[in-house]
């Protein structure tokens, strides 16, 4: 089989919650080079704007077109798909509620269709355990898992009337193994794992596949109070196998691998991507 068979995904179209910065971003950028039309979900409209216009440029310089050219970058939704595949364009969505996520889920099923969600948006509230509070518990499951949660009930059941779909979700090493004060952020991450298990046993018999990622320690904002500290990055990366720590780039094939035609028979699994840090 042709590897543009295996992993090209011209003609699809994928959503990418927090795909403005981090680990979504390179997602974001890696689906756009396999052929997807991106659609980069995020709540800061300047980011949103920078991350399309880098995909976009990157895109052309390939010699692939003038992809999305003429596109709005965030803001208002276009009124129909970008027409070349390796493209991108942002949509504004706050997935702090569960109203935000239906509103991005009807922003997108207002274009006419979406193949691929990744589900990267996150935040990370991580007070010691003991002095978390019940809107601190409710603001981190809002984000983490209702608003996946809410995107899948919404969209993966045209993905299963049309026979394929690819629903990936972001996790975390502290769903397994609590450490730095994993708190909230540990348990929402764990339950998204079981959703993607959840997810695959509804929709895999339709073509619609669900599964999980799982970093390890990766300096990104999301990261940026353990990032603060020298000392802590040094023993992360001590812990991996490979000796250092992730970086977002190092989650783009695995991204692509799940979105296409090649992970078809690989769903409801929790894939760790961590340079060795989880065989410890």
């Amino acid at each position: 089989m042709a590897i543009q068979q295996l992993f090209g995904l011209s003609g699809r179209t994928a959503l990418v919650t927090g795909g403005s910065s981090g680990i979504g971003r390179a997602i974001a950028g890696a689906l756009a080079s396999a052929g997807a039309r991106v659609i980069i979900a995020a709540r800061t409209e300047s980011a949103i704007a920078t991350a399309v216009g880098e995909i976009n440029a990157e895109r052309s310089d390939a010699g692939l077109g003038e992809a999305g050219a003429g596109r709005p970058a965030s803001g208002s939704v276009p009124e129909g798909l970008p027409e070349p595949t390796g493209s991108a364009f942002g949509v504004s969505a706050d997935l702090a509620t569960r109203a935000g996520a239906h509103a991005l889920a009807d922003a997108v099923l207002a274009l006419g269709h979406v193949d691929i969600v990744v589900n990267s948006a996150g935040i990370n509230i991580r007070p010691p355990f003991g002095e978390l509070t019940e809107n601190e518990w409710d603001a981190t499951m809002a984000v983490n898992l209702e608003a996946p949660f809410v995107l899948g009930q919404r969209l993966a059941p045209a993905m299963a009337e049309r026979g394929y779909g690819r629903l990936i979700h972001i996790s975390s090493q502290q769903a397994q193994r609590p450490f730095a004060a994993s708190g909230a952020y540990g348990v929402s991450k764990a339950a998204v794992e079981a959703l993607a298990r959840s997810q695959a046993e509804a929709w895999s018999p339709f073509g619609v596949t669900a599964n999980a990622l799982i970093p390890g320690f990766v300096q990104t904002p999301l990261n940026r109070r353990l990032s603060s500290d020298p000392a802590t990055v040094a023993a992360l990366a001590a812990r991996t196998l490979v000796g250092r720590n992730g970086t977002p780039e190092d989650f783009a094939g695995a991204a692509v691998f799940l979105a296409g035609p090649a992970s078809a028979y690989v769903t409801g699994q929790a894939i760790a991507v961590d340079g060795g840090f989880s065989v410890h």
